[in-house]
């Protein structure tokens, strides 16, 4: 079993994350967050806070998730936002055209190309479907747009779900840009829900039709894009890049890659840069992240420059942030649509700001930090989650419910619950628990014994080494702190 089925055997097991209203047999591309899933969720984006929206004194938003027809018309999602879509002739059944080619060949097959493209691609390699071998329909182009109708005189879609929460920060800026008393740079950010109508979304949570994002969209004077003083922290620092014609990541320092002009401003490298060391700090290996320049072909139309950030998974490469230099398209096209000013006044000069783009799918990021975090022990999976990110700080076990053990650990519990992430369990074995919220990634166990009633400690134990020391209760505290500030105490 590889570690895409074990991770979604373990997240059912232990209701991580499961399909959305399962009993009733949904359609795919929908998925519920159980507790631990839920808190993993908000430690990661508790950290995206920490490391990209307070260190770029970004301004955080909350966004409508429904906007009017006339916002996608100004930003091109009704007459571009389309994927290749093929159908088996035989069982009917339908694929995105790209991924089946990309299945056949390993090669990235941009999702931009002409339908003639992708039907000369898929006849040169003898592409059938996966399913029955049948023959395969031309492509077609779907539009992913999941439309809704706003009233009750409507007899046709006036309204659009967002599928990207970018669209709330480009029609809000003005408002932001005017009230928050700050000047250019400026950057704002979102987290919230998205959706889209993929076609075919067969592959857990890398492919939903209701995901979540993190955006951040920074507006920056084009003529200023070097005029950049926090670039000077992140000069050296080693991007993992690979570049157009290159089939080996480069490491590349930050300097050198702003020198010689592969990136093409230091605010848009230093973007790459923190980019790059929130996924060092989220536990994932340097080996297996890259920033992969993106052709011409395989860009949004929108974009001037754009770097995939991907990690390395047992389904592929797999495409986390999306790094856009949007130039002023944006601004300009809903100042257009709308007949809005959308420009600004500094240095006594009037111009549309450009835009760069980070924008992180958090459903995808969850899953990498599985992934990543995914160990076996005796046969058994088990979560190792770097510190910052474990969804339980601490697990509280009583040896026994009688004899005033169970009671102990209820009040052990109730001094911690409100300063940690804790959980109370006193159902089966102690080394069932113990194996149980191994696998879940809990990092701490306590276990409260006959001991402790007359002693006033309790035994901590280590997930990853197993170790056990005994701890007097009145210490607990510090003693927690110190293992959660890196300090060594077993």
């Amino acid at each position: 079993m590889g570690k895409f089925e074990r991770i979604h055997e373990l997240a059912d097991q232990r209701g991580l994350f499961f399909p959305s209203a399962e009993i009733h047999s949904p359609p795919s591309g929908f998925w519920d967050f159980g507790h631990l899933g839920t808190i993993l969720r908000r430690r990661i984006i508790d950290l995206w806070r920490r490391e990209i929206v307070r260190k770029t004194d970004s301004l955080e938003i909350e966004g409508c998730l429904i906007l009017p027809k006339k916002n996608f018309e100004a930003s091109g999602h009704l007459k571009s936002f389309a994927d290749p879509l093929v159908q088996c002739k035989k069982c009917h059944k339908i694929f995105r055209a790209d991924k089946l080619i990309e299945g056949k060949t390993g090669k990235i097959i941009p999702e931009a190309l002409d339908t003639k493209e992708f039907n000369d691609l898929i006849k040169k390699h003898k592409i059938t479907c996966p399913e029955c071998k049948g023959g395969l329909s031309n492509v077609k182009k779907f539009n992913m747009m999941i439309g809704t109708s706003i009233g009750p005189l409507s007899k046709e879609y006036n309204a659009y779900l967002r599928p990207e929460t970018c669209q709330n920060i480009f029609t809000a800026f003005q408002k932001i840009y005017k009230t928050s008393r700050v000047s250019l740079p400026l950057a704002i950010s979102q987290v919230g829900r998205a959706f889209r109508n993929e076609i075919s979304p067969r592959q857990g949570l890398v492919r939903t039709r209701e995901f979540s994002q993190f955006e951040t969209e920074v507006f920056f004077n084009p003529k200023k894009i070097n005029d950049f003083p926090e670039f000077e922290k992140y000069k050296n620092k080693k991007l993992r890049l690979k570049l157009l014609g290159k089939d080996k990541i480069e490491p590349v320092s930050l300097g050198e890659a702003v020198k010689n002009k592969i990136i093409s401003g230091k605010l848009i490298g230093y973007y790459l840069a923190i980019t790059q060391e929130f996924f060092e700090k989220a536990g994932l290996d340097p080996k297996n992240i890259r920033f992969r320049e993106l052709e011409d072909k395989a860009k949004a139309f929108y974009s001037k420059e754009t770097w995939d950030f991907e990690v390395n998974t047992s389904v592929g490469w797999l495409e986390l942030v999306a790094c856009n230099y949007r130039t002023d398209f944006d601004l300009s096209s809903h100042s257009k649509v709308s007949k809005a000013d959308l420009s600004v006044v500094e240095d006594d000069e009037k111009f549309v700001p450009h835009v760069f783009e980070l924008s992180m799918g958090l459903d995808r990021i969850f899953y990498a930090v599985l992934e990543n975090s995914l160990s076996e022990r005796k046969g058994k999976p088990v979560l190792k989650f770097p510190r910052e990110l474990t969804p339980l700080d601490i697990v509280i076990l009583p040896l026994v419910r009688k004899d005033g053990i169970g009671k102990k650990a209820r009040e052990i519990h109730d001094l911690l619950k409100t300063k940690f992430e804790t959980k109370y369990d006193e159902k089966q074995s102690i080394g069932k628990r113990y194996v149980i919220y191994d696998q879940l990634g809990v990092p701490l166990a306590i276990t409260v014994d006959y001991d402790s009633l007359k002693r006033k400690d309790v035994t901590l134990r280590d997930r990853d080494s197993m170790k056990q020391i005994r701890v007097k209760i009145k210490d607990l505290d510090s003693k927690i702190n110190d293992f959660f500030a890196g300090k060594k105490i077993f």
